[in-house]
């Protein structure tokens, strides 16, 4: 459908309108500028409409050059630093990094894993030998102390087995862990050293998250892969082969015949994935539209909530989850009947062989002990060849995660830090010159950030860079520190290249202090030594070290604070210095700049991200740090440059003027501008002492706010520390505030059982379905034991001597035993399906049920609950596709699992015991050991994949720790530090989990080995029963069958156990969501109900943090007040309050302190639901969902019935109808994913009519054009000014020019207003206001 959106020319689309225009001029209003000026009004207003109203192409493959406007040869510059070249991965890549040791700990572990599998069918061969010795016995062809000794070495045999299978299996699956371990550390470290050598574009395109992807979760694929999976492999493989071996060599005819069986179960596996792959891929297809649904909601849910739509947004995903029921039922009864396929053939395989192998036994080509060899050794085989599917999905995974990984190893890096290239100065002065340089950033080519500048930067001097952002100053750093290469022009340093220069060596000339300091996590001491790294000091003593650390700290003046913390220069930082106050963190950045003493310091804006007092204190820091060196410093407050030698306007990446402050006050150019704008709002601030004070105010307001709200005032923890880190009172009381009365949310424990009540009331409707599916689970537990009496039967019937007399008898007898076994296996059959497809269905229901219901709770919550960091779009998104399925692991499908192994376990027993008591309990006595044996092999597998994961989760936080710091480590050159520190703790890691692997082994091999031992126990004591004839032969193999066999496939079920432990955890989440009220509930009915709003808005006294940054005070003390139907504007730095404003408006949040009133009412007393009706927001990005135009426009409007009129009325208030209809579809056409086929403009203006449909009393706009080119501002600013007449309206803007309009502007500062007035009444003031509109007009003047 996109499709003929886009193909349309946009000439076309425009002129398709309605042509109610004068035709006469119908197309010059886009070709002819100065043709428009002289029309009237209304027809500026057509032209409007028609500024914006070209159909937007959707983006086509990523084919398209990104460098393609550029020349040859500048392109080529910025491909070499993004171009990355692909290496494929073939299988002998994984293995590049092997050493020696590893080679021949693989190759000894590889014979064990052979050797291992090969003992399983040795074991059938021992058995043969045993029946073949009873029934001598009985037949009395041996004598009693025969029988005896044939009976104890074939039981020896058996412990022989059991003692060499553990050792092979020890040792494979140990050596294979560890060489696994071993290679993959080694590609982690080549890794994380190939990042270390990119230049910081590579960086710029890839993000630090993606290179932590590779470090871990690709890494961890490649261990996958090269780990006990590959033991795993080689002993299943070995198990098939060496089982037809033996079968071939007993007797090769039957052996062939019952080939047919593996073809059989092949077929069975075959035809069965195929439908399981097709309804998996068709179930993952449908369910991912749903979660896209819930991703674009999530995402943006704070407008979801302001428009009331959650319950309509839920109905929408609920669509999707119905397919994905619909498919999801499919595969799961498609992998319930491929597995009764198994079943059944297995019966079927038992009935043939005994009917095949009576009719050789009887023409007296083979024994007995043959054809149960054969049947068994076969069986075994076929088994283990289906444990081979998925180990080579793993070694796939492997080589395709390899691939990426390699691909970036392999990378040869532009601007590479570790190579000796390039030639070092013997002596540096320290000037530096840029000439006509241009500049691109690789990752934005489309953008020109500096055009042909050419400046002169003295040696010794203070430089100061000034200019709006985005003019390109920090560029000039960037260039100068050689993080990027010029397009053109050149950079010099002392009059050389410094492209010729080693770049390493370059670095460390230089020391880069930038606005958010990055400290590593480790101590102060430490983060001071890191500006040594390759200095002429990196190889000092430790006290001249030391010496030159404090001397640096006392320059920083940061030596006092450092020397009051309990542990002075050993205070660890924590992770990205979190610990530290911003004050504290940047002079720690400015010590670690000078300790070294470096020629040239570059400073970017490194105060202004502070407060007033911090920034006086790191001021004077930063001047005593540059004096006597070349100095580049970057500064958004003018005060601080004053003294520069000289200072540089720059202006959209050009020079517009440059000299000192007094040349340029002179001049009376944009600097000058500025400046008196800056001074005159100086006059306005607060000093520190006046802050202070409203600070403390602040705080026993709070106070007295939490404990009036019943919940005591916690003092937070960190005051103590506070005191300790000797932070500026401000600070101080700031964080002292924090989270009080709001205890964080504590993780509840559920019981058992009340999560299994919690999934069965998911269920409950289906309780029909379950019980007749455990029904059918009870009969497919019956199986076992049951086969057990047959297969006893066969070997009474055919154990007797055949002569000619009774061969006839004998073969009808056997054949019907055989007949028996065809009708089990079609009883089984049949039961396995009944009980799989119901369970099927239960289970996806459930699956369905808790998603919907899980959605609609996410919905629920307020935002606060969306602004914690564990709760990102993305989180929440991936919680609703995988911990929702995990749930199904305690739903029927295990529930009939366990019903089944109980039958088998009890019935078996019965049968035992019903036979022969005494063998029966001694075999009962084995079988916890083989229950055992069936869990821990599934467990420790499981285990094993957990472990190696969770190893490398600290270094790889400190590999991302470096990765997203990567222009520090850069500019510190500590790249061959952070790896050095790498590699020690992947060895530390790599010692730990080589003890936890050599533990956690045993436990694997003993469940591989111990099988054989329980066969020894009931073999040896049936045997000395029989040898003193209490027991004949068919007692013995019912009793040693039933129990042995079936407790042994009562073990393999434990293979669902981790989904239960899964489901467990899955289902304590999914309660603690459900049972989660949020303090701002949609769902409830309380609050008085508001019949209609006025639209008088009055804050008094509002006082609020946001709930995740409770120590960062947002408003203080907001008094404002608003008639019905005045447009009013709010104005300020970032960060100042005026979003936050509008947030407590729509009551996203309730304020710590005062309220909002809204016609005299508070609002937090009305109720939430009635009271947003009359309320429409209008925020900086739009949000569209999917579907078509006509769906978002209704989205906005309370009630479901709405006529055309209507939408087209808010359609052509919102400037859009025309463009509209210019559409082939209309109103139906498909936005995309997040309105991704329409233009910013378009879309919002789609959003302006969506907020319109509602008919607000009160209308929000929150920097509703900030985000646009000048040409759709101009048309979304004349709708939304349309929009704005009759109703109480609220702008929040950037763009000053955008609001002069605005019946009353409130100029915020740190929380509170500082100015009200016109936009006359503020300019003639001369203030703030008047600042910040200077500033912008910097911008726009060159």
């Amino acid at each position: 459908m996109s499709g003929d959106t886009s193909e349309k020319p946009p000439a076309a689309a425009a002129a398709n309108g309605p042509s109610n225009r004068s035709s006469s001029h119908g197309d010059s209003t886009a070709a002819d500028p100065a043709a428009t000026k002289g029309r009237s009004s209304a027809e500026s207003g057509t032209a409007l409409e028609r500024a914006d109203s070209k159909a937007v192409r959707a983006p086509k493959g990523s084919d398209n050059d990104p460098f393609a406007h550029l020349p040859d040869n500048e392109a080529e510059i910025l491909k070499k630093q993004v171009a990355t070249p692909v290496v494929k991965a073939g299988v002998a890549a994984l293995y590049r990094y092997s050493s020696r040791n590893d080679i021949i700990i693989m190759a000894v572990s590889g014979l064990c894993a052979i050797a291992g599998g090969a003992a399983l069918p040795l074991m059938t061969v021992i058995f043969g030998n045993l029946q073949n010795t009873f029934q001598g016995y009985f037949l009395g062809t041996i004598s009693y102390d025969d029988f005896q000794d044939e009976i104890a070495s074939l039981v020896l045999y058996f412990v022989y087995l059991a003692i060499g299978e553990f050792v092979t299996v020890y040792v494979a699956t140990v050596g294979f862990i560890y060489t696994g371990e071993h290679i993959s550390a080694k590609v982690r470290q080549h890794y994380l050293e190939s990042c270390m050598r990119q230049n910081i574009g590579f960086f710029d395109k890839l993000g630090a998250g993606e290179v932590t992807t590779r470090i871990t979760a690709d890494t961890n694929l490649i261990q996958d892969g090269i780990s006990e999976k590959v033991g795993l492999t080689l002993t299943a493989v070995s198990t098939f082969i060496s089982a037809f071996v033996i079968g071939f060599v007993f007797y090769w005819k039957l052996t062939l015949i019952l080939v047919s069986v593996i073809v059989a179960l092949m077929l069975n596996m075959g035809i069965g994935s195929r439908f399981v792959v097709k309804y998996t891929k068709d179930n993952i297809q449908a369910y991912a539209l749903g979660g896209s649904v819930a991703e674009e909601v999530i995402s943006s849910i704070r407008n979801a909530v302001a428009f009331g739509t959650q319950d309509r947004l839920a109905k929408q995903y609920d669509s999707h989850l119905i397919r994905a029921e619909y498919f999801g039922f499919r595969k799961s009864a498609s992998v319930a009947v491929m597995i009764a396929g198994m079943m059944w053939i297995i019966y079927l395989d038992y009935g043939l062989s005994f009917w095949m192998g009576s009719k050789y036994l009887i023409d007296g080509v083979v024994s007995l002990s043959s054809v149960l060899i054969i049947m068994m050794s076969i069986m075994i085989g076929a088994f283990n060849l289906s444990n081979i599917a998925p180990n080579i999905q793993a070694f796939g995974t492997a080589l395709a995660a390899a691939a990426k990984v390699f691909n970036t190893i392999d990378r040869v890096s532009p601007l590479d830090p570790t190579n000796d290239d390039g030639e070092k100065l013997d002596k540096v002065v320290g000037t530096i010159r840029l000439e006509n340089v241009k500049h691109v950033y690789p990752s934005r080519p489309e953008v020109v950030v500096m055009k042909d500048v050419t400046l002169e930067i003295p040696a010794g001097k203070t430089t100061a860079l000034v200019g709006t952002s985005g003019s390109g100053k920090s560029t000039i750093v960037g260039l100068v520190e050689r993080f990027y290469d010029p397009v053109a022009g050149r950079v010099l340093l002392d009059g050389h290249d410094v492209s010729t220069l080693n770049l390493r060596w370059l670095r460390q000339q230089m020391a880069l202090v930038s606005q958010e300091p990055t400290l590593f996590g480790t101590t102060i001491y430490n983060n001071i030594r890191h500006g040594l790294i390759g200095t002429r000091f990196q190889n000092e003593s430790e006290d001249k070290q030391r010496e030159l650390i404090f001397e640096a700290a006392k320059k920083a003046n940061a030596h006092d604070f450092i020397s009051a913390l309990p542990e002075g220069y050993e205070t660890n930082v924590g992770e990205r210095g979190f610990l530290l106050s911003g004050g504290q963190k940047q002079r720690i950045a400015i010590a670690r700049a000078v300790v070294s003493d470096p020629k040239i310091l570059l400073l970017d804006e490194a105060t202004s991200a502070l407060d007033t007092k911090s920034e006086g204190v790191v001021q004077a820091a930063l001047e005593a740090a540059a004096e006597g060196r070349t100095t580049i410093t970057i500064a958004h407050r003018l005060s601080t440059i004053k003294d520069a030698h000289n200072i540089v306007v720059m202006s959209l990446g050009t020079i517009v003027e440059q000299g000192t402050h007094d040349e340029l006050l002179k001049r009376n150019g944009a600097y000058a501008k500025l400046v008196t704008a800056q001074n005159i709002a100086k006059v306005n601030e607060l000093t520190g002492e006046e802050l202070e004070e409203i600070d403390e105010k602040d705080e026993q307001l709070i106070r007295k706010a939490s404990q009036g709200a019943d919940v005591g005032y916690t003092e937070d923890p960190s005051n103590n520390i506070q005191k300790k880190l000797d932070r500026s009172a401000t600070q101080g009381s700031a964080s002292s505030k924090a989270l009080q009365a709001r205890q964080p949310e504590e993780t509840k424990q559920y019981g058992l059982w009340t999560l299994i009540k919690l999934i069965a009331s998911f269920n409950k409707e289906e309780w029909k379905l379950m019980v007749w599916g455990l029904c059918w689970s009870i009969i497919c537990g019956g199986g076992n034991p049951t086969q057990a009496v047959f297969f006893a039967k066969q070997i009474l019937t055919l154990g007797v001597p055949i002569t000619p007399v009774n061969s006839a008898e004998v073969k009808k007898e056997s054949d019907f035993w055989s007949a028996m076994y065809l009708m089990l296996a079609f009883v089984l059959l049949i039961s396995n399906m009944a009980q799989g497809v119901a369970f099927a269905k239960c289970s996806e229901r459930l699956v369905h049920r808790v998603r919907d219901r899980a959605f609609r709770s996410m919905l629920r919550q307020d935002v606060a609950f969306f602004d914690k960091d564990e709760n990102s779009a993305g989180a929440l998104t991936s919680f609703l596709s995988t911990e929702t399925t995990h749930v199904a692991g305690l739903s029927g499908v295990t529930l009939g699992t366990l019903l089944m192994v109980i039958t088998t376990l009890i019935s078996a027993m019965a049968v035992a015991l019903a036979f022969g008591w005494k063998l029966a309990l001694v075999c009962i006595a084995t079988v916890p050991i083989l229950l055992g044996c069936g869990f821990f092999r599934f467990y420790m597998l499981a285990h094993f994949q957990r472990r190696s994961q969770r190893a490398y989760e600290q270094s790889a936080s400190y590999a991302s720790e470096a990765i997203s710091a990567i222009r520090t480590v850069a500019s510190l050159t500590r790249e061959a530090d952070v790896l050095e520190q790498y590699t020690r703790s992947l060895d530390i890691q790599q010692r730990a989990s080589l003890i936890s692997v050599l533990k956690s082994s045993t436990l694997y091999a003993a469940s591989q080995s111990l099988v054989f031992l329980a066969f020894a126990l009931g073999f040896w004591y049936g045997s000395t029963l029989i040898a003193n004839f209490e027991y004949d032969l068919f007692q013995f193999f019912v009793c040693f069958m039933s129990v042995i066999f079936g407790a042994q496939s009562a073990g393999i079920v434990f293979s669902f156990a981790s989904d239960m432990g899964k489901a467990h955890h899955a289902a304590g989440e999914l309660k603690t969501l459900f049972d989660r009220k949020p303090t701002i509930d949609t769902w409830s009915n309380d609050g008085a109900p508001v019949e209609a709003i006025e639209g008088a808005i009055e804050f008094r006294n509002v006082h609020f943090r946001y709930p995740t940054r409770p120590e960062q005070p947002v408003l203080r003390g907001l008094d404002l007040s608003i008639r019905p139907g005045q447009y009013v504007a709010l104005v300020g730095a970032s960060g100042c309050g005026k979003s936050t404003t509008i947030a407590l408006l729509e009551r996203f949040y309730d304020p710590l302190v005062g309220g909002v009133f809204v016609d005299g009412k508070e609002i937090s007393s009305l109720n939430v639901n009635q009271y947003r009706s009359f309320i429409a927001l209008v925020s900086q990005e739009p949000t569209l969902y999917q579907g078509t135009i006509r769906d978002n426009i209704l989205l906005g409007s309370p009630r479901e019935d709405v006529t055309d009129e209507a939408i087209e009325f808010a359609c052509k208030e919102a400037n859009i109808y025309d463009f509209i209809l210019s559409l082939p579809d209309g109103f139906n056409t498909v936005v995309g994913s997040k309105g991704a086929l329409l233009s910013g403009g378009q879309k919002q203006r789609i959003a302006i009519a969506r907020a319109l449909i509602r008919d607000p009393k009160i209308l929000l706009l929150d920097e509703a054009t900030s985000a646009l080119d000048s040409e759709s501002e101009h048309v979304v600013q004349a709708a939304l000014d349309k929009a704005a007449k009759g109703r109480t309206t609220i702008a929040v803007a950037h763009r000053l020019s955008t609001i002069q309009k605005a019946d009353i502007i409130y100029v915020f500062d740190q929380g509170r207003i500082v100015e009200e007035g016109t936009h006359t009444e503020l300019m003639r003031k001369n203030g703030r206001y008047a600042e910040l509109v200077n500033l912008q007009s910097l911008e726009k003047t060159r």
